[in-house]
């Protein structure tokens, strides 16, 4: 019989299944995707949001405690466990040792990612980087793993894992970590969360998943509805995002994200602003940017910009729709020319010029309009210019599994003594709603640590251990 099974294929499993083979536990993983498609999410990834006190090689200046906590509260608005919040922020802190031992390599922030240069580590070579050094890694260690292997339903008794089956194959473990990603694949799990709005519309049928087509949330649903696993967060809660609308409908990625918002203004399909885009920096709050568009009529957004932002955000990987005055703009775009000349207008001279600087909270704003942009308004007044359609892109789901400190799983607010959980299956404990970037990383790599090394312990009929996971416990067997 195996010691632990770890379900799942991206960053959260894997970090499981390299801290519970370092504690000499037996490990089998299994990725529901192909070998090609395997590391979920996290292929998709690029940096890590860190805890630090003092400048640290990719890391400039210092990120302290206090503001990565008062960051997350904030785009949370307080749904949040501050405890299991405040366990991730520290453990962001000494993780990276422990990353690079197992073949991650972090660079400096690149051109257009500056915002966060001081909060963020990003990985060469991205995610699938990332994953791919961490699957070298538990080979070499001698984790079993294996591709297309699906696991539709676990055997629990009394709160305590048995087997998973998989493709009608039981398999035992004397400790299992559930690390299998949210639903946000899964279309009619999402039209039942997101439901019909007031224009008639179901919302969900018109959302873009930025990741992995192979997040069904199969397990989950397993775990709530068949074993009653206590539940966290909202099912229409997400990481989500304003991406091109010409998007893949899977594995669109970061390139198609529309980083230019704060630079200018965004309409909806009726040609009307509906949300401040100076409200904070981009890194904080464009995760609320697909929610918002999400509500709008067709879940269709319009971002505008003149040709002065050009240069100042990272380009998507289509270009805009181009043009020479702003009335051309809205017809190449199929909006009503006089209303969005109305908007325009409106927002041109409501804009109050003053000492325009997109690297701090500048004091360029409008007066008089609602909504108002409370930062960078600057007015859309220099040809050429430039307008790329918005559709809500979903990059995970918050609904997920309740857990502790340990990582267990919690059955009538018990936690069982041999099933964990990691990952985008419960970061809806510390991402009630909201996102900072790299945060997702951070909750994965804190979870998958914990979860691994005390599935371990299940595995010898020990305890599970509280609390973060310290580098020299990580090595101690390495």
């Amino acid at each position: 019989m195996i010691d632990v099974l770890v379900i799942g294929g991206g960053n959260a499993a894997l970090c499981a299944a390299l801290m519970a083979r370092e504690a000499g536990a037996s490990v089998l993983l299994l990725e529901s995707a192909p070998r090609a498609w395997r590391g979920g999410n996290s292929a998709h990834t690029r940096n890590l949001r860190c805890m630090h006190d003092a400048p640290q090689d990719v890391l400039v200046d210092a990120y302290p405690e206090e503001e990565y906590w008062q960051d997350l509260l904030k785009v949370t608005g307080g749904l949040t466990n501050e405890h299991l919040a405040r366990m991730v922020i520290r453990a962001s802190s000494t993780c990276r040792p422990w990353m690079r031992h197992h073949g991650v390599h972090f660079q400096p922030a690149l051109a257009g990612t500056l915002h966060v240069a001081r909060t963020n580590a990003f990985f060469m070579g991205g995610g699938k980087a990332l994953v791919n050094a961490y699957y070298r890694s538990a080979e070499a260690l001698g984790v079993q793993v294996r591709y297309e292997s699906p696991v539709d339903r676990l055997e629990i008794v009394d709160g305590q894992f048995r087997a998973a089956w998989c493709q009608g194959e039981r398999i035992e473990a004397r400790s299992c970590v559930l690390a299998a990603g949210g639903f946000e694949s899964n279309r009619e799990w999402l039209r039942e969360a997101w439901g019909q709005n007031g224009r008639g519309e179901w919302p969900a049928d018109n959302f873009l998943i930025r990741g992995t087509a192979y997040n069904q949330g199969v397990l989950l649903r397993h775990m709530l509805d068949e074993h009653g696993a206590d539940r966290i967060g909202d099912p229409t809660q997400a990481h989500m995002v304003a991406i091109d609308a010409r998007a893949p409908l899977y594995d669109g990625g970061i390139c198609t994200r529309i980083d230019c918002v704060s630079l200018g203004v965004v309409v909806n399909a009726n040609a009307e602003r509906f949300y401040d885009e100076g409200e904070d920096f981009w890194p904080k709050r464009y995760a609320i940017w697909g929610r918002l568009v999400a509500q709008q009529p067709g879940q269709t957004g319009y971002s505008i910009i003149d040709s002065k932002a050009i240069g100042r955000f990272m380009p998507p990987v289509f270009p805009g729709v181009r043009a020479d005055s702003l009335p051309e703009l809205a017809a190449r775009l199929g909006l009503d020319v006089d209303t969005f000349m109305r908007t325009l207008n409106s927002y041109n001279g409501a804009c109050r010029v003053g000492r325009f600087d997109h690297t701090v909270l500048d004091d360029c704003a409008t007066s008089g309009l609602f909504p108002a942009k409370t930062h960078w308004a600057r007015p859309i007044d220099t040809a050429p210019f430039y307008g790329y359609a918005l559709r809500p892109g979903v990059t995970f789901t918050y609904l997920g599994l309740q857990t502790d400190d340990t990582a267990a799983v919690r059955f009538g607010d018990r936690p069982s003594a041999n099933l964990f959980v990691a990952g985008e299956m419960m970061a809806g404990n510390v991402l009630g709603k909201g996102y900072t970037a790299g945060v997702g990383m951070s909750i994965g790599t804190a979870f998958g640590r914990i979860a691994g090394r005390n599935a371990a312990l299940a595995a010898r009929g020990q305890s599970a251990e509280h609390g973060a996971v310290k580098d020299e416990e990580s090595h101690a067997s390495a």
